[in-house]
């Protein structure tokens, strides 16, 4: 019987030879078209130009489109040879991952394919390697040996898998090979999560799961939620995912379509290499309050330091919990269909040369003027179509007007010229040239009114917003939310001075923006067609319910683990049922991921112990050393600490970082260990990049990160002690792969203490 291995070395040795070949023709189709190029380039100058006859000009026009469609044909040509010779220069030393063999009814051969990142044929439909998303691969992720069912073109369809075979390639050679009945063994698994972290995430596409394959190509549902433990992958697998939309709707979807919110830009620049890794372009992403923060350019929206900080004060978080709620989005949207019939719309003045053009009054008086079955969009639109028309009726008084004259007479010769040569032909008399030049004066300086109009600045929505915040005990039970009305008006009273100093709070900037698009009729963006979500426990139901109103037409993917709530804390475990009101159970699909694969088990033990009644987490069996939990008397001797833990951790790992609760926590620490002659790196804000070595950072800064170890800064009784903090602590010590040490200055978290003594070594 010959030896799997070598056969499948001469397979594979076979395939690269192909490769190498398409490689060489490729590139010379590349030479070939380049020449074509620089031909037709030269043979632009050979066209004659004939403008001497009607017909003369037809002849010399359609010569140029000629040309031009040949040298755009030749550049797509080499566009498409150039983008497939990359494709090929990357298989050529790493083809393909897997094998499958499979038999489609019991009367037929037995067919082999092999599995890479891209497709390979030596010849028209004769494919070498499918590329990992092709519908057929789907097999090789989704079952054990055995009839397996897929996802075709035209329908679902079964085979029987005969073999699952997965290889370890490196450089052109066959290190291991696994043949297993499940999709991805152990084997491969620990090889994958045995290797450091660093500062960028990798593809997972060797490694997926069956549950992350049903994650990457679900199309039913309108709204897909990932539940999954710290490490499970959930992030991974919906990258996966987005290259797999491309690859689906090629043609009919391109990157642009399609955006993803991270929980920071610090996670954005982390993941930014998933998609290039696959061939495939970086869709849209940004953060929440990037995405609201750009339409509020006048407004300050405080940042995720001060909402964390702010987040600890009891009133502010009572008054948040409602204004971030369902009920809340729905008031506001009761609120905003009211005013176009109750005369509580906030109107300004819209001003010309330090006067008023359009009064207030004048205004509300147009806007209310139209039926009462005008909804909000066609009121606004029927008030504009009023004021252009005045605008326009007054051009005459204003040409005649001092001002009109004076800047004629003052008009320099160049200017005069400019203007004249807009005019066809002689002037009839001295009076129309005026007139002409007035009415082209007054025109140019009423464009910012016309503007002003057309942005819908006549409308006060600062004023409006305010008005908002204080009828709300009209259109909510504060009660319902344990908030007294001398509470209210304490918030109240905070937010109104933080906002006439052109600052806002990060739940109020979501419902200032709504509140106008209400107003002034916005349809949402609906050329996007795909958002993703990603650490959605920190999202409450009035941003979601905005994001759902801002992209009426796309399908969302959120994903988290309410395990990690650290700013909606119990609100998130209410999350779901929100959604499922908002989306229609029937559109809502939820997949849970389990299995935490980020960290040894030790770690995933420790880390579940941290939790009461928390969603549901497995160890993946990758074994390493007990988390230690070191008790110390001072802060020098924290230091000390901290400092022979990095010359411990430095050796045997690549990344390792110190989280510390605040901002505050984490300068300090930083600025002790730089003191005693360590190299560490301060991450103070989201704008940062992640660099090998050391790191020093927020707590609120490090969701979806992980590092080979994690030093905890701290974690005292006195920093840590409310179960509102449960999931904070949970969620900082779940960013470990390998190790993990939590200092205490003074006795520890009683989070910590709660944990069973066996699954830590205590100091």
């Amino acid at each position: 019987m010959t030896d799997p291995k070598r056969y499948e070395q001469e397979h594979l040795d076979h395939v690269i030879d192909e490769i190498r070949r398409a490689k060489v023709a490729t590139e010379e189709k590349i030479g070939h078209t380049k020449t074509d190029i620089g031909q037709i380039k030269e043979g632009f100058d050979d066209i004659r130009m004939n403008t001497t006859t009607y017909s003369g000009m037809m002849d010399t026009a359609m010569s140029v489109r000629a040309q031009q469609q040949m040298l755009d044909e030749r550049e797509n040509t080499w566009q498409h040879a150039a983008d497939l010779l990359e494709t090929l220069e990357r298989l050529e030393s790493r083809p393909y991952f897997a094998r499958i063999d499979f038999k489609e009814t019991d009367d037929t051969e037995a067919e082999t394919i092999y599995i890479g990142l891209a497709s390979f044929t030596d010849q028209p439909d004769h494919f070498l390697v499918y590329d990992w998303r092709a519908p057929i691969s789907s097999i090789y992720y989704e079952g054990e040996l055995g009839k397996v069912s897929y996802q075709a073109p035209d329908g679902v369809q079964t085979v029987d898998v005969q073999l699952k075979r997965q290889f370890q390639i490196e450089d052109g050679v066959i290190v291991t090979l696994y043949d297993t009945e499940e999709a991805v063994t152990d084997q491969m698994l620990l090889s994958a999560l045995d290797n450091h972290s660093s500062t960028k995430m990798k593809s997972i596409v060797t490694t997926i799961q069956r549950t992350q394959n049903q994650i990457i190509r679900n199309t039913d549902a309108r709204l897909l939620f990932v539940q999954g433990a710290a490490g499970s992958g959930k992030t991974a697998a919906v990258l996966q995912r987005v290259a797999w939309l491309l690859y689906r709707y090629r043609g009919n979807l391109t990157a642009s379509q399609v955006i993803m919110f991270s929980p920071n830009q610090l996670f954005n620049d982390y993941i930014d290499q998933v998609l290039p890794e696959l061939w495939e372009h970086n869709m849209i992403q940004m953060t929440y309050y990037q995405y609201v923060g750009r339409r509020v350019p006048r407004l300050q929206v405080a940042t995720i330091q001060e909402r964390f900080e702010a987040d600890q004060e009891v009133v502010h978080q009572k008054a948040t919990k409602l204004l971030t709620s369902l009920k809340y989005f729905n008031a506001v949207t009761r609120y905003a269909k009211h005013l176009g019939l109750d005369h509580h719309l906030r109107f300004k003045n819209i001003m010309f040369r330090g006067r008023v053009f359009f009064s207030k009054e004048k205004i509300a008086e147009i806007y209310y003027s139209f039926n009462r079955n005008y909804h909000l969009g066609n009121r606004l639109d029927a008030t504009k179509e009023n004021l252009i028309k005045i605008l326009n009726s007054r051009i005459g008084n204003e040409m005649r007007s001092k001002w009109v004259e004076e800047a004629i007479q003052t008009m320099s010769k160049e200017d005069l010229d400019v203007a004249l040569h807009e005019h066809p032909g002689e002037f009839e008399s001295e009076e129309a040239e005026r007139k002409f030049l007035a009415r082209r004066i007054v025109m140019d300086a009423l464009r910012p009114v016309k503007k002003a109009i057309d942005h819908n600045r006549w409308m006060n929505i600062n004023a409006q917003y305010l008005h908002l915040l204080r009828v709300t005990p009209k259109l909510v039970n504060i009660a319902d939310f344990d908030i007294s009305p001398a509470e209210w008006q304490q918030y109240l009273d905070q937010q109104t001075t933080a906002f006439k100093a052109k600052r806002i709070s990060t739940s109020g900037v979501s419902i200032y923006l709504y509140l106008y698009d209400l107003l002034s009729g916005k349809r949402g963006q609906r050329e996007i067609r795909f958002v993703f979500v990603d650490e959605v426990q920190d999202y409450d139901a009035f941003q979601l319910a905005y994001l759902q109103f801002n992209f009426p037409k796309a399908k969302f993917t959120l994903l988290g683990d309410l395990n990690q709530a650290i700013f909606t804390h119990e609100q998130s475990h209410t999350l779901l049922q929100e959604l499922g009101t908002m989306f229609g159970e029937d559109n809502t699909k939820v997949i849970q991921l389990t299995k935490s694969y980020r960290s040894t088990q030790q770690l995933t033990d420790f880390t579940k112990g941290l939790l009461v009644n928390g969603e549901r987490i497995e160890a993946f069996e990758r074994q390493g050393e007990l988390p230690r939990v070191l008790e110390i008397a001072d802060e020098s001797t924290a230091v000390e600490t901290v400092v022979n833990t990095l010359d411990r951790y430095q050796a045997a790992h690549d990344t390792t970082a110190i989280i510390g609760k605040t901002l505050a926590d984490s300068e300090r620490i930083a600025e002790l260990l730089k003191a005693a002659g360590e190299q560490v790196t301060l991450i103070r804000t989201e704008n940062q990049r992640l660099v090998p070595g050391t790191i020093v950072v927020p707590s609120y800064l490090a969701k979806g990160l992980e590092f080979d170890a994690v030093i905890v800064w701290n974690a005292n009784a006195k920093q840590y002690h409310g179960d509102d903090e449960r999931q904070l602590i949970y969620t900082i010590c779940s960013r470990a792969m390998h190790a993990l040490t939590v200092t205490s200055i003074g006795p520890v978290s009683p989070l910590i203490d709660e944990v069973d003594a066996s699954l830590y070594q205590r100091q």
